[in-house]
Formats: structure tokens, sequence, C-alpha cells
């Protein structure tokens, strides 16, 4: 394939990916302020171009073909990929300055968040942070906070931006103190006759999540010890006081050292993720932006599992 033609169709690209999120062309049309006759021949040339049939059109529907579900995944992957690009090189050429109100998880921001923030805003000294720390549920919007970081999600994010930074495996422990008085569960039936470490109504869950018999589910071990955050619960498990189920990187240095032993690791659940939330705006601060791009780099790099 002509790797000029490839540059060419890249405005057909961008067409294809707003007429797949709009669900037709007369609305692509408008939000792009084109005609949708131009909608449509922007799509016919790229799908000549490749050589298949992006949408299945009808005179009253218009919907991917399974190949434009395909190429939409991918083309929208790119297309965020670049507006972070470009966004990244505006914020190094912009004074990032005021007060970030930034709410993160207690043990995730402790142990993880806090040193990467704090070498992002050391080169701006106009930059002021205000970090606070806590696992019950909040809402940017009624908090006063511009960025805030959660495991998982909140249930309503339709006023919010949401970026998936990481995903955080779950890993179910308990200390060797622990499992020497009270032995190890094998099953996850065992888990009734145990003492459990889990979270509460405004912090950390109250359930697990695990796999059983091939199905993802939430279960309610005993709660014996209720704490209110994570940093909390580690402490009370590496105490010997029970089992508790937490994200990998709040318990994989204990686990490293022998402070804590992995448990019923063949019910481990899929991973967890970690979002970015902030409010939706007409457009992004500069010093909003430049910490989402940080963050989004440091994941990339790693420094966020």
């Amino acid at each position: 394939m002509n790797p000029r033609q490839d540059v060419a169709s890249l405005p057909n690209i961008a067409t294809f990916v707003a007429a797949a999120k709009a669900g037709n062309f007369t609305r692509a049309a408008a939000m792009l302020g084109v005609t949708k006759s131009a909608v449509g021949k922007s799509i016919a040339r790229l799908e000549q171009h490749l050589g298949v049939t992006l949408f299945q059109r009808t005179t009253r529907i218009t919907r991917l073909t399974a190949d434009g579900e395909a190429y939409f995944a991918a083309c929208e992957a790119a297309l965020a990929e670049i507006h972070a690009a470009g966004d990244a090189l505006r914020s190094a050429h912009e004074v990032i300055s005021g007060r970030l109100r930034v709410n993160m998880p207690v043990a995730f921001g402790r142990r993880v968040l806090l040193p990467l923030l704090l070498d992002m805003a050391r080169p701006h000294p106009a930059l002021s942070l205000s970090l606070t720390f806590t696992d019950a549920i909040t809402d940017p919007l009624e908090e006063d906070v511009d960025i805030l970081i959660r495991f998982g999600g909140l249930a309503d994010t339709s006023h919010l931006i949401a970026r998936r930074l990481v995903r955080q495996p779950r890993v179910i422990c308990a200390a060797p103190s622990y499992l020497q008085a009270r032995g190890a569960p094998t099953s996850l039936d065992d888990l009734q006759q145990h003492m459990a470490v889990v979270g509460s109504h405004r912090g950390p869950p109250l359930h697990w999540v695990v796999m059983d018999r091939g199905v993802e589910r939430r279960i309610l071990p005993p709660a014996t010890h209720q704490m209110s955050d994570g940093e909390a619960m580690v402490e009370a498990g590496l105490a010997g006081l029970g089992i508790f189920q937490a994200p990998a990187s709040l318990v994989r240095g204990p686990i490293a050292r022998g402070a804590l032993i992995p448990l019923l690791e063949a019910y481990a659940a899929g991973p967890v993720d970690v979002h970015a939330l902030w409010p939706r705006a007409a457009q992004l601060s500069p010093k909003v932006r430049y910490v989402i791009d940080q963050l989004v780099a440091c994941a990339a790099r790693g420094l966020l599992d």
C-alpha cells in the first residue's frame, strides 16, 4: 500500500471516526461543519482505499460493519494518541501555574502517586498542589477537585472525562502469623471459617471480586474487621488480623519480603482499572492537561503498576 495514499487518507479517517461516534452522517456533518454529502464521499474514498465496507447503510439506519467496528477501534485509539502527543507538546511550552487539587486513594496515593506528583510539580514553581487522600466515593464537582484518581471509577461519569491509567491485578493474601494460627483456605467456601479484613460503606469495598467456575463474581467474606481505607487494610493484614484482598501495587513489597502470602490464586479475577477522572470542560486547563499527560506517560513506563 502506498504510504502517500495512507497519509492522504488521514482526513477521511477523521471523518470516519466522527461518523462512527455520531451514529449517522447527518450528525457527523454537523459536528464537522461540512455537508452530509461531503461526509459520504469521504467515507466512500476510505472504503475504496481499504477495499472493505465500513458502514451498513439503509434509508433508516447507518451502522458499522464488523470490519468497520475493528477499524474504528484502531483509528480511535490512534487519534487519541495523536491528540495526547499534541497536548503534551503544547503543555511543554505553556506556563503551568495555579492551584491543582488532586484527590486519590490513601494507600495507592501515598505509595505510588505522591512521589510522581511531587516530581511533576518541581519544575513548575508557579504550580501549587492541594493533595487529599481518601478511599471514600467522591465526586470532583461536589468536592471541588480538579483530578480524581479512583480504582474502578464512579457509578455516574456522564459529567466527567475518564482516562484509564493502568490495570492492577487483585491479590488475596494474609500474614504468615495468621496462617500459622488459623491455616490457609483452599476454597471460597473455606473463607466463612476465617477472619477477614474488608472495607467500609464509604471506603474500599466490603466485597471481593473472584473468578468462580469461569465466572467473575462478587463475594462477601466475613466482615471481621472493617477499614475506611486501603492503607489501614494492609496494616491490619500485616498485623495478622485476617485475610484481605487488595490491588497488587499495595502488597507487592510485603509479598516479596515474605510479610504477606498470596492465597486462593486459582480464584484470581481480572484486574481492576485505575482511572483519572476530571470534570468536563470546554477547554482543559494547562495544569490539568499537564498532570494527566504526565500520569499517562508514567503509566506507559510501568511506574503505576
